[in-house]
């Protein structure tokens, strides 16, 4: 007896030595720590004193028109249906894999006839004629999680389903963003198209002027066609305004979703003003909290680390209950007597030994996709970073900039002033007035294009400071009760929370 025994558990020992075993595999990524990535000095002389954006911020931009316009893209545009989409699919699979977790209970049952012969059967026990066989059953089976594999992998699905809708929303600050931008794009191409007809307007003017000169003898035929190829330019000028204003009406229709009619009855644009936006000094740490793409992608390498553990838990032993109950009848009669049921209980044990490799080739596929979630979230917290000290750093420029220009376009209205009335005066030619009009038309074009790329960049500003998100607001979609949800780890963090801990993104 001792011998069994003895051979017993040296088989099992040796069983054990040769399981497969996940020794040597481990992540490499490491996720930044936002306090690393200085932007004191690139923010230190930003002097925007308001608030960071709010969901609505594009009222601030003060064209109610434009208020209209980003609410119907957010209604109607396809686009935002993939991200949805998508969110949907996540949650499914959040909620397959939560099913795993849990016992299963099946029933069926079964009526068939044979006629079994009687050289496989005696004829005292049924041969030679036809029998009914009749079955029913209901079976549970229950497979522990001894290692809490199955909830770790419920775990990353749950993250990657809340990833994916912190992507919605992404989606839909960037749609926002993109409508507000057309729409300036618009604005300033109306501008164009007037300061183009007014260029147009002067060369028509100068060439009239040059054609009576060369009539009386004053200027010669030369520069008769340098007026006419002047006029031909500033035509050609003027169409690729139209142009230009066409093309943004046809960009803002596919924002909306609809066809280019729509953007036919989209009215010329206000003059947008610039918002005004606070930077804070700690800004790494407060973009973690506003910018839901950094949301994402965190949840991203929280699921990759949760997918981990569940791979790390298959090289381990686990155990199974099932049992089955049912009724089993050969020929005619009531099949729920007493000799006709069945009974089956037991537990089961499975333990990997030898799977050729497919263990390890799968953790190191897990330790490959967590590092690529936190390169991802890496790179996405660098640019984010970057984006926003940039963005800063052009809007000041552009107010420098527009400052100087409209100084210069003040400076070319008053010399305009003047020449018309040297002209009204009989002191000047009319052709030296049109020629200093020029010089206003080129100062109020450099006005009109540093005013636009002032609009743009605060909408830039606007998106790299996370348009509006504000996490604790992201109400979980689909049919997820809290009580179920996995433990956050801080997740999505709220809105100026700090960098995750450690703990949170440590080597699983």
């Amino acid at each position: 007896m001792r011998l069994h025994h003895l051979a017993a558990a040296t088989a099992l020992t040796l069983a054990l030595a040769a399981c497969a075993s996940s020794g040597g595999l481990h992540p490499n990524g490491a996720p930044l720590d936002p306090a690393s990535l200085k932007a004191a000095h690139h923010l230190g002389a930003n002097d925007i004193a308001a608030a960071w954006p709010e969901s609505d911020w594009w009222s601030a931009l003060g064209d109610p028109q434009l208020d209209r316009l980003i609410r119907e893209a957010l209604a109607d545009n396809p686009g935002l249906a993939v991200a949805d989409a998508r969110a949907r699919a996540a949650q499914a699979a959040a909620g397959l894999a939560d099913t795993a977790r849990r016992p299963s209970v099946n029933a069926g049952a079964s009526v068939s006839g044979a006629r079994i012969p009687t050289t496989v059967m005696p004829a005292d026990a049924g041969g030679g004629h036809f029998n009914l066989a009749s079955y029913a059953y209901a079976s549970f089976k229950w497979g522990l999680d001894l290692w809490g594999g199955k909830r770790a992998a419920w775990e990353a699905a749950l993250g990657a389903s809340r990833a994916a809708e912190v992507e919605a929303r992404a989606a839909r600050i960037e749609l926002s963003g993109n409508v507000a931008r057309a729409y300036a794009q618009l604005g300033y191409a109306f501008a164009q198209q007037d300061l183009a007809a007014g260029e147009l307007k002067r060369a028509q003017q100068s060439q009239q002027l040059t054609a009576q000169r060369v009539a009386a003898g004053i200027d010669n035929r030369i520069v008769l066609k340098q007026a006419e190829a002047e006029v031909a330019t500033d035509e050609q000028a003027a169409a690729l305004a139209d142009r230009a204003v066409d093309a943004a009406r046809s960009a803002l229709s596919v924002l909306l979703g609809k066809g280019p009619d729509r953007g036919d009855e989209i009215t010329r644009p206000q003059v947008l003003a610039p918002a005004e936006l606070a930077v804070p000094e700690n800004l790494p740490l407060e973009l973690i909290g506003h910018r839901a793409d950094l949301v994402a992608a965190r949840w991203r390498v929280e699921a990759a680390g949760k997918d981990i553990k569940a791979a790390k838990t298959e090289f381990l032993p686990n155990i199974s209950i099932g049992a089955m109950a049912g009724v089993l009848r050969l020929g005619g009669g009531n099949p729920f007597t007493l000799p006709a049921r069945f009974y089956q209980l037991g537990p089961s044990l499975s333990l990997p030994i030898f799977d050729g490799g497919r263990l390890r080739a799968n953790l190191s596929a897990k330790d490959a996709q967590y590092d690529l979630a936190v390169a991802q979230y890496n790179q996405t917290l660098v640019g984010a970073v970057n984006e926003v000290a940039d963005d800063v750093s052009a809007t000041q420029s552009l107010q420098r900039q527009l400052a100087a220009q409209q100084r210069a376009q003040a400076a070319a209205r008053q010399a305009w002033d003047l020449a018309l009335q040297r002209y009204q005066a009989g002191v000047g030619s009319y052709l030296e007035a049109l020629s200093v009009r020029q010089q206003l038309l080129a100062a109020d074009r450099g006005v009109a294009a540093l005013q636009a790329q002032q609009v743009d960049r605060s909408i830039q500003l606007i998106q790299a400071l996370g348009g509006g998100y504000r996490p604790q607001s992201q109400a979980p979609r689909g049919g997820y009760r809290p009580q179920d949800q996995a433990p956050r780890d801080g997740y999505p963090p709220q809105a100026g929370a700090p960098a995750p801990s450690s703990s949170t993104f440590a080597h699983r």
